[in-house]
Parts: C-alpha cells; structure tokens; sequence
C-alpha cells in the first residue's frame, strides 16, 4: 500500500483500553474507604455541585450566544463564587492541591489552549478554574446540573454525528478565536475522546483552523494507582468516581508550555500545524505518538480468529474514506460483491474506480486510488478495496469479510481459491506483509493443487484457535518462522509501505 504519510507498525499499547488491576493492599484501602471517607466526600461533592447551580443558572439567563456584552459587576461576583464553590468541590473530591506549571497566555496572546492528553472527566479541573469556554458534545447540556455549569462558561457545542453542526462548530471557534481577546479563551481538546495517556493520539484540526496563536496545556496524573482513566473498554464512570474518592489523596499537575505561533505553511496547512503542536506536547509529557484516531477505537478493537494484527496500514484509508460520504452496509458490501464478480476485469483506473463507486474523480477520490496503486500502473484490483472496506466497517466480523473474499476470488464457482489470492486475503485483513501459506497446506494435506476451499479453512482455524501466530509466516512475524522462499509481496495493504 503506497501512503503519504509515515506510520508505527505497532503501538506498544492500545490508547483506548484501560486495564486496572487492584492489589490486595489496594482493595483493603477500597474496602476501608468505601465505608468511612467516600460516602462524606460524595455528599459534601454533591452538595457544593448543587450550591453552584443557582449561581450558573442565574448568570446565564438573558446571555447572548452571539455577542460578548460587558461583564456586569454582578457577574463578576458570580465568577469568583463559581470558582471557589469548584476549587472547594475538587477538594473534597481528593484533589488538595493542583500543581500548576508555566504561566497562562492572555486572551490576546492565545485565543485557544489546546489541551491533552484528554483521559477522564476529572479533567474539567483546569476548566473550572480557569473559566475558559470549551468544545463540548451537544447532549451535555442535558445533563442534570452540570449541564448548566458547562452552559454557564458558553460552550461550542458541537452534534459530532451531523457534518452541519461539525462545520458550524468550526466557525464559531473562528469567529471567537479572531475577536482579539473580547470572548472568554477556549480549552479545546484536539484528541476529541479519552485515552489512558499512554500515548497522543492524532489531534483534530478544529483548534488550528484558525491559523492562530495557540497555548498547548498539559495534564498529567502522577499517581501510583491510575483509578482516573475513563475509556472506552475499562472502568465505567461510577466505578472511576468511586475508585477516586477512595483514594486519599490524587494528585494532578497542570502545565502551561510557551504560546505556539503557526508558520505561513502551517496556517496553510492546519494537519501540519496540529501534528506540530501535538509533537511539542509529547514531548513534554514524554509519551509517543500515535497515528491513531477517535474513528479508529473500533478497528483497534478488532476480535475474532482473523482479527487485525497490525492496523497501522488501514489507518489512511479509514481517515480518508468518511470524505467519500458513501454509506456502508451489510446490504451494499454484498451488492458491491455481487457486482464485482459479473467484472470482466478486476483491474480499475482511476476513471473506472470512480464509476464503480458512482461518485465523481476527486482529490480524496484520487488518494484513496493511491493507496492500492502497488505497482505504479495506474490500475488497481476493485477487490482489494472491498476488503479493506470490510475490515473497517465490520472489524470484529473477520469470518464475514473472508467468505465475502472467497466469493469474489472464486470466479468459476468451484468453491477454491488459489494460494496466492488467499495469500493477499489475509494480506489485506491482517495487515501483514508477505503472508507464506505452506505450512497451512501442509498441515491440510491431500491434493489441493495449491488451492484452498472457504469450508477447509474454516474448520482449520476452528481446531487451531492460534491460527495467525502458529500456522501463518509473514514478514516481521514476532516467531521469525521460514517454511521456504517467499513470493512476491501478494498483499496490497502492508505496514512497511507506510513507512
């Protein structure tokens, strides 16, 4: 797979899951605490989030959305009543002390911090001691209280399931951000979802289309036990509250790094500015990059006997294909299949590619065209792209996606496939680079004449649960096994060619 841009092969750990494992020291404290410090810290939290309900809730009535009016002495008493109720509340939550690092730019200076990692619910300490408005999910405003603190501090609301709503947002934080200091500073967090800090996710652009000043902010949590993490596979939210409040003490650092004005290219080039900034970011905080997204957590998530091994070679075409705005489903795969079997000819340029998908010859088009583009001809192999659709849009599906592949390479209704083709199956949906197949026809035996039926392999990989790692060669395989001389690379998405 040709890709423009350079990726890891792997990462050391997955940003989206969040494994807590508890010593039994650990869960003596949790037992101790659970009926002595938290039902007091929970109420006296409680009692302090409803104590600064009246306050936001006055102070937002009659507030326009649209113009910044004077702040009225009344508000400003409200503001440092607001702040102190929070600091107060954090307090009792187990946070006594918020070391804070550097100093904060003014509103002139950095009309947008840009906030990471972003990992827990907790992180709204810096916000509400600041005061900044921040790019919030629409459905926060429903939520009983705290709903109104976040209307309070005059979000960017954002719908993220309505392209609408994602390009309003864009241009409200632009008309902010250029008002020369008169809105309140934003906090955005430009990973748009929580990870466990083992890493930076890939940033989105919002906080750099401006093409503006922005103040990076680190958050760190240097404590022995990570009971903060909220992520998408791990603790749920009331476990980390509780796990939380049972601690005697969490500790958080808050560090201001130096305002990071974009370059003439940058501004151009809003991806580049952000990956610059998110560089610096991780820098300081001493993590590696990922070229992970918020749309990848279900790829990287990918279960089944043929789940993905290495996804770094699918990243690119799953953050290019939402552009295309052409709806997946069970029901149209099958209908691309059932089209690509009556195909003459498998090979497809440009032009042909882009009447297969009914959509005009574009730039994102054109890119996606690229990355299957293996031998620089001009042409590539249709089929190869719907198994690179189906991997992404059913990850945990692997079964589905190979009986859809032996459905396409099976042109003459035999039921077989030959080893090459089944070679650059697994190529694509694992990928791998260079899968060698011998040891699988070795261990199947009989007269396959190098071919393989959709029914033998299945029930192969259901006695051999360890089907990859056991029966499988590929270059870079971590057993370093050579059952004979590879062909050449079979597969069309392979990490090394990201590289």
């Amino acid at each position: 797979m040709n890709s423009s841009a350079s990726r890891p092969s792997r990462w050391a750990r997955n940003p989206f899951v969040h494994n807590l494992e508890l010593s039994l020291t650990d869960k003596m404290t949790m037992g101790l605490m659970s009926v002595t410090v938290f039902p007091v810290r929970l109420l006296l939290v409680s009692f302090l989030m409803l104590l600064g309900w009246p306050f936001a809730f006055v102070a937002s009535l009659g507030r326009s959305e649209f113009v910044v009016e004077p702040q009225s002495w009344w508000r400003r008493l409200v503001d440092v009543a607001l702040r102190v109720i929070m600091r107060a509340m954090w307090f009792c939550a187990g946070f006594h002390w918020v070391k804070v690092k550097g100093e904060r730019a003014a509103p002139s200076q950095a009309a947008i911090l840009t906030v990471a990692p972003h990992s827990t619910f907790f992180d709204a300490i810096p916000v509400t001691s600041t005061m900044c408005s921040i790019v919030a999910k629409l459905e926060t405003q429903s939520i009983p209280v705290w709903g109104t603190l976040i209307q309070y501090i005059r979000p960017v609301l954002v719908l993220r399931s309505n392209l609408d709503s994602r390009r309003q947002t864009v241009e409200e934080i632009k008309r902010r951000a250029r008002s020369g200091g008169e809105w309140p500073q934003i906090m955005i967090f430009p990973e748009g979802t929580c990870t466990n800090r083992s890493s930076l996710i890939l940033f989105k652009a919002g906080a750099f289309l401006p093409g503006l000043p922005v103040q990076p902010v680190v958050l760190r949590y240097p404590n022995k036990l990570d009971t903060i993490s909220w992520t998408w596979r791990g603790p749920g939210a009331w476990k980390i509250l509780w796990l939380t409040l049972c601690q005697p003490h969490t500790c958080m650092e808050v560090e201001y790094l130096p305002v990071y004005t974009p370059s003439d290219q940058e501004k151009e080039n809003p991806s580049l500015f952000a990956n610059n900034v998110r560089k610096i970011m991780a820098k300081a905080l001493e993590v590696p990059l990922t070229d992970l997204s918020f749309e990848d957590r279900e790829l990287s998530f990918a279960e089944g006997p043929l789940k993905v091994y290495d996804p770094s070679s699918l990243l690119e075409f799953n953050h290019l294909l939402p552009r295309l705005r052409l709806k997946t489903t069970e029901s149209s795969l099958q209908e691309q299949v059932s089209k690509v079997r009556k195909l003459r000819k498998h090979l497809l340029t440009l032009e042909d590619f882009a009447l297969f998908l009914h959509v005009g010859v574009t730039d994102t088009l054109r890119h996606i065209h690229g990355l299957f583009n293996q031998q620089e001809e001009g042409q590539i192999d249709i089929r190869h792209y719907l198994l690179a659709l189906s991997t992404i849009y059913r990850p945990s599906k692997s079964m589905d996606t190979l009986k859809m592949a032996f459905e396409m390479y099976d042109s003459q209704d035999t039921g077989q496939v030959h080893e090459r083709d089944l070679a650059a199956m697994l190529e694509i949906m694992l990928g791998v680079k260079q899968v060698e197949l011998s040891l699988v026809l070795m261990e199947l035996g009989g007269p396959h004449n190098g071919k393989v039926t959709y029914d033998e392999l299945w029930c192969f990989m259901a006695e051999h649960p360890h089907f990859v790692q056991d029966y499988l060669d590929f270059k870079d395989h971590p057993r370093h096994l050579s059952v004979g001389p590879h062909d050449s690379c079979n597969g069309h998405m392979t990490p090394d060619d990201t590289r």
